[in-house]
């Protein structure tokens, strides 16, 4: 267990974390799936957008739009079938719908009475402005990948996250369901880590690739983090 008191900065990752990523990017695909009469679960579509995904934020940055973009554009090839331009924006045009766990809101209303609250997220800026005004809570510092030109895991994100706070980096404390993404890169920054393990009990990785880290707080929602800090 460590010490929640000493942290004055509470940074999160905003998509798998504070907004469920997965009822939206399935709530984007499946229906385009039905249309076309593609048979794929649920655990199949997830795992393909999370290797599609890390795949075009590993290469010359591109912005978050068109990185969904060539997503749905090969997910059209594996499961050949021919998607109309508008369809390639499915997933794009479903963000702002996306919605926050049932957790989320109240979470971050509670930490933010004791914390500052900050968000370092793969996301364009117009994309994020859709997701904020579900959150209901003004965050003290943004920082997307549009603004680096750079997507987690490169420490691009965290560096230039921590540039803004100010301030020693042990005051800081991340929170982030995904492993890839978080937790392993934000532990080799030498940040301290909660992992909000929001998949817990169900089989595989989801939307996020396969990864090891051991982060130093392990939480099933925001709701349970809350309740520890004494928020």
């Amino acid at each position: 267990m460590i010490d929640l008191s000493r942290f004055e900065v509470l940074t999160f990752d905003c998509y798998g974390t504070l907004i469920d990523w997965e009822k939206g990017i399935l709530g984007a695909v499946k229906p385009l799936f039905a249309r076309h009469g593609v048979g794929a679960d649920d655990d199949t579509i997830l795992e393909t957008y999370a290797a599609l995904e890390a795949k075009y934020e590993e290469g010359e940055f591109l912005p978050y739009r068109m990185v969904l973009r060539l997503v749905m554009t090969e997910m059209s090839l594996r499961f050949k079938f021919d998607a109309a331009p508008g369809e390639l924006d499915c997933l794009a045009r479903s963000i702002g719908d996306w919605p926050p766990f049932p957790d989320t809101v109240d979470a971050l209303r509670r930490l933010a009475k004791r914390y500052k609250l900050a968000v370092v997220s793969n996301v364009d800026d117009a994309l994020f402005a859709l997701t904020a005004k579900r959150l209901q809570v003004e965050f003290d510092w943004v920082t997307t990948a549009q603004q680096v030109r750079a997507y987690k895991p490169s420490p691009a994100m965290f560096e230039e996250a921590l540039r803004r706070i100010g301030g020693p980096r042990e005051r800081v404390l991340h929170v982030a369901q995904s492993l890839y993404h978080d937790i392993a890169p934000a532990r080799s920054f030498g940040l301290a880590t909660v992992w909000v393990n929001r998949r817990a009990g169900k089989g595989g990785p989801g939307a996020t690739p396969r990864a090891s880290a051991e982060p130093d707080l392990e939480v099933r929602d925001l709701a349970a983090l809350a309740h520890m800090t004494g928020c």
